[in-house]
């Protein structure tokens, strides 16, 4: 038996749920932007990650009163809106696919021509 057999899964019970979600808004997304995450090349899809990082930054960063600093869990849990931290951190985690499914396909591409 294996020490992931004896732990409590339970968020990881959730995976499945959020990467067919990831999954249906991304090919949502693919059909009214197409690839236009990439038209400005690899600095481009860096800039791309690296603004929605630094939204995350500046909502954890600000004084939210009784909400501790740098603390993205509380902030999460007062952060109820539509386009809060949580929508943030979902975008920014179906970038980091959408950029590492293009690594990916990239080096499939350069061995097939080899």
């Amino acid at each position: 038996m294996s020490y992931l057999d004896e732990v409590e899964l339970s968020y990881l019970d959730e995976f499945e749920d959020i990467v067919a979600t990831d999954i249906k808004e991304l090919k949502h997304a693919q059909a009214s932007y197409g690839d236009s995450w990439k038209r400005r090349g690899g600095v481009g899809a860096f800039m791309m990650l690296a603004r929605k990082w630094d939204r995350i930054e500046r909502q954890l960063e600000r004084d939210t009163g009784d909400l501790e600093k740098w603390d993205i869990f509380q902030q999460a849990e007062a952060d109820l809106r539509p386009e809060g931290i949580l929508d943030d951190i979902q975008d920014l985690r179906r970038y980091l696919l959408l950029v590492e499914a293009e690594i990916i396909y990239r080096e499939w591409k350069a061995e097939e021509e080899k």
